[in-house]
């Protein structure tokens, strides 16, 4: 009998999705409906969902305890507050009290008459005006946050300020120069060639800008332009401190769409999906708006510009889930079930979404294709540095005195990025450290920033360019604090998918909690949590505690390996 290798693994699941005609692919989208406004635990409403599109009653049962948004009880009003990085930053953590006494209510629970509730999230992509909620769907921002939510102020949600260092934006030409959309798209699916995509893509030396920075031609070769492959635009962007994906999807809908089109032509693929998070309702609107006219201008459906091309595009919702980002978990959200890593292999482009080879792009990464194959694979490896080509959306936050998102070229220095573009901190205050690429990035000190922008130099100190959101602390932010708010991000955010980081992050937070001080156990935990974790969200943790400790130096003493 011939062994049973990975890809043969049975999912049980998946089979009976199949045999129903994947009614999964409904039952988040379902639970979202029967979450709204009601308090109760998804035991009393969430069987009856899953029974609602053809599934049975337990299959409802482990997304709806697991996402956030599911998972959180729902009052008539309901009001969801940022406590991530940079709104944390930006009052030191204080807002979530604030708002807490003023609406009566405390974070993930409902008032006692069944009117408001609050649950804590991370992030909403207001990292440039923090701290943020938002109250239903409307924003509010600022340091009159409290009063917004109370009515005594009006609601504030600036736009997200944008701004090239380049002289030649991939990104944001349309935002900063008009530039049109969909000149590429069109003119490659009547004249060109899957091909050429690919080709241009490959001498580009493109890499994923979602965190992992594999090589994007590569990633689309190992699908293999298999019949029935499917393209999946990451946009559930969810390392705290970066707003780029959220700039772009609402300000370059047509531009990240044009750059899907491209992708699914040079895959051989006639489907793709968008997902969006949560956290980004106007996001969410403005990519179906853009997917509709894309339909009637002709960009999508069969016959696509009077060729035998078929190109499908459909958009999904997230529902509140940091690790969902992994492409594997994005996957198992996409289908119905928990957003938790799945081990590899199989990897997703030999066997994902439902089964299908499935390649999974970052929004900025599909953003920048367009650019790539109208001016040349070439012209885009002459920017950046070798091996790390390009460029890159920067995120600076709201300590920052010009916060905003700004596309640079990689290698660009740190030191430069910080004090010219961003201006320093705001009110002369002092900077006392970094954090560089999200929430388990790594973390720099004010006098440690003469770092290249790229991955190599960045993971040679200690930290990591992730989707490159910057989150500046001020001297008002105690160490101690931003320690135990590492491990508050961990535990809440940890899929549970395997028992090193589920467990490793709840007793780091308990120890830090305590205020225990460095010794044996805390470098059992993080030897743990580093060589065991199936992902690398479990894999970061230690890492990013030790570039905490290293940036603070004698304020946090012995924290550092």
């Amino acid at each position: 009998m011939a062994p049973v290798g990975p890809e043969d693994r049975f999912d049980a699941f998946r089979a009976l999705d199949d045999r129903r005609g994947r009614p999964g692919a409904r039952l988040i989208e379902s639970l979202v409906e029967a979450r709204a406004g009601t308090a109760d635990s998804p035991e009393a409403w969430a069987p009856a969902a899953a029974v609602g599109v053809g599934l049975p009653a337990a299959a409802a049962l482990g997304p709806a305890s697991y996402y956030a948004d599911l998972a959180a009880p729902h009052g008539r009003r309901h009001v969801r507050i940022c406590a991530a990085t940079a709104c944390f930053a930006a009052q030191a953590g204080r807002h979530l009290g604030d708002v807490e006494r003023e609406l009566g209510v405390d974070a993930d629970a409902v008032s006692p008459d069944g009117e408001t509730s609050l649950q804590a999230v991370r992030c909403l992509g207001y990292c440039y005006a923090g701290p943020a909620a938002l109250d239903g769907d409307k924003p509010c921002t600022g340091p009159t946050l409290t009063g917004q939510l109370a009515g005594r102020e009006p609601a504030q949600a600036p736009e997200i300020p944008a701004a090239d260092d380049t002289g030649d934006p991939v990104l944001l030409g349309g935002v900063v120069a008009g530039e049109p959309t969909w000149q590429v798209w069109p003119l490659m699916v009547t004249t060109g060639s899957a091909d050429a995509v690919q080709s241009e893509v490959a001498a580009s030396g493109l890499r994923g800008r979602g965190g992992a920075g594999f090589r994007v031609a590569a990633k689309w070769e190992a699908a293999g332009r298999v019949p029935g492959t499917v393209v999946v635009a990451n946009g559930d962007e969810g390392d705290p401190g970066s707003y780029a994906d959220r700039l772009l999807m609402e300000a370059e809908p047509e531009r990240v769409l044009e750059g899907l089109a491209l992708a699914c032509f040079a895959c051989g693929a006639e489907r793709g999906v968008i997902l969006v998070r949560s956290e980004y309702p106007r996001a969410l609107a403005r990519i179906r708006e853009a997917v509709g006219r894309a339909y009637a201008d002709g960009h999508f459906g069969p016959s696509v510009h009077g060729t035998d091309i078929t190109l499908d595009v459909e958009v999904a919702e997230g529902a509140g889930s940091y690790v969902a980002g992994e492409e594997t978990a994005l996957i198992a959200s996409l289908e119905g079930d928990r957003g938790c890593a799945r081990p590899r292999p199989p990897y997703p482009t030999r066997r994902g979404l439902w089964g299908a080879p499935t390649v999974v792009n970052n929004v900025e990464t599909l953003a920048a294709i367009p650019w790539i194959v109208s001016r040349g694979g070439a012209a885009y490896a002459r920017r950046g540095v070798p091996g790390e080509t390009g460029t890159k959306l920067v995120c600076l936050s709201e300590r920052f005195a010009r916060p905003g998102a700004y596309e640079v070229e990689l290698g660009t220095p740190l030191v430069r990025i910080v004090h010219e573009l961003g201006g320093g901190l705001k009110e002369g205050a002092e900077l006392s450290a970094v954090q560089v690429g999200g929430p388990l990035g790594g973390f720099l000190a004010a006098d440690a920033l003469d770092v290249p922008l790229t991955t190599t130099a960045l993971a040679a100190r200690g930290a990591a360019l992730g989707h490159a959101g910057l989150v500046a602390f001020d001297q008002h932010v105690p160490p101690e604090e931003l320690l135990r708010h590492i491990w508050q991000f961990a535990s809440a955010e940890s899929c549970g998918a395997c028992s090193p980081c589920r467990v490793g992050s709840r007793r780091g937070l308990e120890l830090a909690d305590a205020a225990a001080p460095p010794g044996p156990e805390w470098e059992r935990l993080g030897r743990v949590l580093a060589e065991a974790s199936l992902c690398a969200f479990g894999r970061r943790i230690p890492p990013a505690v030790h570039s905490l400790a290293r940036a603070y130096g004698d304020r946090l003493r012995g924290w550092g390996p």
